[in-house]
């Protein structure tokens, strides 16, 4: 019986442990930095890698009413999204994957705007350029 308790035990702890490395960051505190670039109306811009204090690779852009399926395929791997942007359609999406991992999420209130990357598939480090088109 006690080999069968510490099994579960174990288990359980494994379990547990897997999924708090695996848990992917809201960076709320990015989102603010974003919201206050666009809401002074004379930015047409936002330059992401100067507001990131991370490590990331690639970041999406995902517009509102993005499927989960769209999301995954574009992305590559699974990302369970947590702000629901299939219903939505006052966020945009932002998500960082860094060695091909989903490592931060933002959502980025559109405060009467719309976001594009222009002719990129993703932003880099090094294109990290975000175009505002206000309405």
């Amino acid at each position: 019986m006690r080999k069968l308790i510490f099994f579960v035990f174990l288990l359980l702890l494994l379990l547990t442990g897997y999924s708090i490395l695996n848990k992917v960051s809201h960076n709320v505190e990015l989102g603010k930095s974003i919201y206050s670039i666009v809401e002074d109306v004379n930015n047409t811009e936002i330059s992401i890698k100067t507001l990131t204090d991370f490590d990331w690779d690639k970041g999406f852009l995902f517009t509102p009413y993005s499927t989960q399926k769209g999301i995954d395929e574009q992305l590559g791997v699974h990302f369970k999204d947590p702000s629901n942007i299939d219903w939505r359609d006052d966020i945009y999406l932002l998500v960082f994957m860094e060695d091909d991992k989903v490592v931060q999420y933002v959502e980025i209130d559109r405060q009467g705007a719309d976001f594009k990357l222009g002719e990129k598939e993703y932003l880099t480090p090094y294109d990290d350029v975000i175009i505002i088109e206000r309405y």
